[in-house]
């Protein structure tokens, strides 16, 4: 076999090896991006622990084949980037979508959210949830009200019985 075939299978196999790794992968269509644009990108998707590739779309749809992700390959049409994330599932999905709305031609075309292929707008919703952090205070309010108005309420009684005695 030539040796050209052998570094495409290897290509092949290392993106279905990064899907499959991957938590959280998104496909973008990068099209009109400046290099100072797209350089910007890749560095703030670096800073979060995410790699960014452009792949071919032929090699692309191979990988997504073998990884069973064949519902991605519909969309990989025209200039794709595509961004693999190995740890955190929403870092992606954020960083691409408030880049995306500072700069009109990047346009997010699907995802994989933990092995499950999901569409723009689903990417979209993920961008938008709070942090990990922002989620965990949250849940950490909710478990502190109730605590919170006990403790209330027994010093109500408290004060109540207090004024009564005096």
């Amino acid at each position: 076999m030539s040796s050209a075939i052998e570094q495409k299978k290897q290509i092949v196999d290392e993106i279905a090896d990064k899907f499959k790794a991957s938590v959280s992968t998104v496909v973008v269509d990068y099209r009109g991006l400046t290099v100072a644009e797209v350089t910007e990108l890749r560095k703030q998707l670096r800073e979060a622990g995410v790699e960014f590739k452009v792949y071919k779309n032929s090699l692309t749809r191979r990988a997504a084949e073998s990884a069973e992700l064949a519902g991605l390959n519909e969309v990989l049409t025209g200039p794709n980037a595509v961004a693999f994330s190995t740890e955190d599932v929403v870092a992606p999905a954020k960083i691409i979508n408030d880049f995306a709305k500072k700069h009109e031609a990047l346009e997010i075309k699907a995802g994989i959210i933990e092995g499950n292929v999901s569409t723009a707008e689903e990417v979209k919703a993920l961008a938008e949830l709070p942090s990990r952090e922002g989620l965990l205070s949250m849940v950490l309010s909710v478990l502190q009200a109730p605590i919170r108005n006990l403790a209330l309420a027994a010093k109500a009684v408290a004060d109540q019985k207090e004024e009564q005695g005096a």
